[in-house]
């Protein structure tokens, strides 16, 4: 497996994309507007690497999906660098250095937000003035599972972040001759049923690798209310056909679209 490490502070991105970046007068004029009107899909054609949408209508995609899917579903604040990213992600041009360099950017916002979502207790500790500071800490009996392949390129920032938490894995693949999902492999620490657990799959699409996968943890004890899902692209089907099975679930995402860019685990591992 071929593993990327994140830089600790996040640098900015740099590298051939000067002319990805709009001037000053550009930016300034740039704003964000929302409708109240009811969620639909488009019915033009769309494709990865133009979807035909500006930063206006993708904001109104996710936001109205969001509200008629529930509370389960959590979105990413949108702001321009997060836009970027998904941008260059979904590029046909991008290379793959520059790929994997944003997909790990991203990668390491949803699971900042992702370790968020867990419970956390409050504590006391001493400051080296020999001050008494307030403050909070993890509470024990976290993991991360990872749906082989493409979740396994979401294991580095979650390691970045908790170097010691547990990751645990499954392989699920679509049956040759039915096409459904079907398990190949399942490997979770012993106690997975008492920890809160982060399911890592970076493309929701139809939502079927998930359900499958959540089974398997349920299966062995765990409940759904005890699952996050961190993914980086949903589309609307995928993310409603996922909480319709399992009502407890929380899935955190950047972007509800109904156009995902499924090319991104061959893209990453330069498979593609």
């Amino acid at each position: 497996m071929e593993t990327c490490l994140l830089e600790n502070t996040m640098p900015c991105h740099n590298q051939q994309l000067n002319n990805k970046v709009n001037d000053s007068q550009d930016h300034a004029s740039k704003q964000v507007r929302f409708s109240n009107s009811g969620f639909q899909e488009q019915s033009e054609p769309f494709s990865d690497g133009d979807t035909g949408h500006n930063i206006d209508t993708v904001t109104l995609l996710s936001s109205e999906a969001q509200g008629l899917i529930g509370p389960q579903l959590k979105l990413l604040p949108l702001n321009d660098q997060i836009r970027e990213l998904q941008t260059i992600i979904r590029d046909t041009s991008t290379s793959r250095g520059d790929f994997v360099f944003c997909a790990d950017r991203l990668i390491r916002l949803v699971v900042e937000e992702g370790l968020n979502q867990l419970p956390y207790s409050e504590c006391t500790v001493t400051t080296p003035t020999g001050h008494k500071y307030a403050g909070v800490k993890f509470e024990k009996g976290n993991c991360g599972v990872s749906i082989m392949r493409s979740g396994e390129a979401m294991e580095q920032g979650l390691r970045d972040c908790c170097r010691s938490i547990r990751i645990g894995k499954i392989l699920i693949q679509s049956d040759e001759e039915t096409q459904k999902a079907k398990v190949y492999y399942a490997k979770f620490p012993p106690d997975i049923s008492r920890r809160k657990v982060l399911l890592m799959y970076p493309i929701l699409s139809t939502g079927n690798t998930v359900i499958e996968a959540v089974r398997v943890l349920r299966e062995h004890g765990l409940q759904a209310k005890h699952i996050i899902l961190l993914s980086l692209f949903s589309t609307p089907h995928g993310a409603k056909s996922i909480i319709q099975e399992f009502p407890d679930i929380t899935i955190l995402t950047t972007e509800v679209h109904p156009v995902a860019p499924t090319h991104f685990g061959q893209k990453y591992f330069g498979t593609d």
